[in-house]
């Protein structure tokens, strides 16, 4: 791996250093290798992609989406588990300089291998007898690693433009993170949720929602292949509506007809994710058509 590492101070825990003191150039990502967390006993890896440009207009701050399953979704980052990424990558820098979508920093945080299950889930599912350490997840994402990415890139820390994204567990993830911190992730990408998880727990989570629907634009999908996440897509579709989420504006559903639940059916749907959760802004084309990969 390359060694090359770029400026920038760290922040410090209070009681320990628990940040790398900078990223390392991995090709075109950023990497922070190992990071420590006040919350969780396992390290994770924090692997960075920032927009055409970036580098060049030095005065422009970007929206932010954070993607669980590091290892999987970036091309450039070859430590896929079955040996297919997503591309989000490759694709989200195809959609920024066609004028797509806006220009992005994609943040994916690496799996915590076997403690996965337990990482992502929200409750303590006896019949599996794991999960429930989500909100420990939760706390190191908004505590540790968004001040992180806040302090070392320009970004638009806000809500509107702050988005948090995963596939099969980590979709059942964003939606509890969306729901627990709406006030810090106002975009949600929800591909394949395991909303099955300890009876549908996530759907009751939902019900007791409070917030102003307008505070979580959401996306939400599922394949056709996928027999046990269909239903539990479908049910979470039904529930958001009911909720106040309009099919229209704020929420999109997709079934993709034939699609199975892996790498390679939500790479195929990364560029609709991103158009609809970052659609480019009038006159953005102009700037990111002399973009440089």
């Amino acid at each position: 791996m390359p060694s090359s590492t770029m400026s920038g101070s760290s922040l410090l825990h209070e009681d320990n250093n628990i940040y790398p003191t900078a990223a390392h150039d991995y090709g075109a990502l950023r990497v922070y290798s190992e990071v420590r967390s006040s919350h969780l006993p396992h390290a994770h890896d924090v692997i960075v992609c920032l927009p055409p440009a970036y580098d060049r207009e030095r005065s422009r701050r970007y929206p932010v989406m954070y993607l669980h399953d590091g290892q999987n979704v970036f091309d450039d980052y070859p430590m896929a588990p079955f040996g297919v990424q997503w591309g989000i990558d490759t694709t989200t820098r195809a959609l920024i300089h066609a004028g797509l979508v806006e220009p992005v920093i994609l943040v994916a945080i690496g799996n915590a291998g076997r403690e996965r299950i337990d990482e992502y889930t929200p409750t303590r599912d006896n019949a599996h007898d794991a999960g429930g350490m989500a909100d420990k997840y939760g706390a190191m994402l908004v505590t540790e690693i968004k001040p992180l990415i806040d302090q070392d890139f320009r970004t638009l820390p806000d809500a509107m433009n702050t988005a948090v994204g995963g596939s099969s567990l980590g979709g059942l993830l964003s939606l509890h993170l969306g729901l627990t911190y709406p006030h810090v992730f106002g975009k949600l990408a929800l591909l394949s949720p395991s909303v099955w998880w300890d009876d549908r727990w996530i759907v009751r989570q939902l019900a007791t929602f409070r917030a102003p629907h307008e505070s979580l634009r959401i996306w939400l999908d599922v394949g056709t292949g996928e027999t046990r996440m269909l239903k539990g897509a479908q049910l979470l579709y039904r529930t958001l509506v009911r909720q106040g989420w309009n099919p229209e504006g704020d929420l999109r559903y997709l079934e993709v007809p034939g699609a199975l639940h892996d790498e390679r059916a939500w790479g195929d749907r990364a560029g609709q994710v991103m158009q609809f959760l970052f659609p480019a802004k009038p006159g953005s084309a102009s700037v990111v058509s002399e973009a440089t990969f």
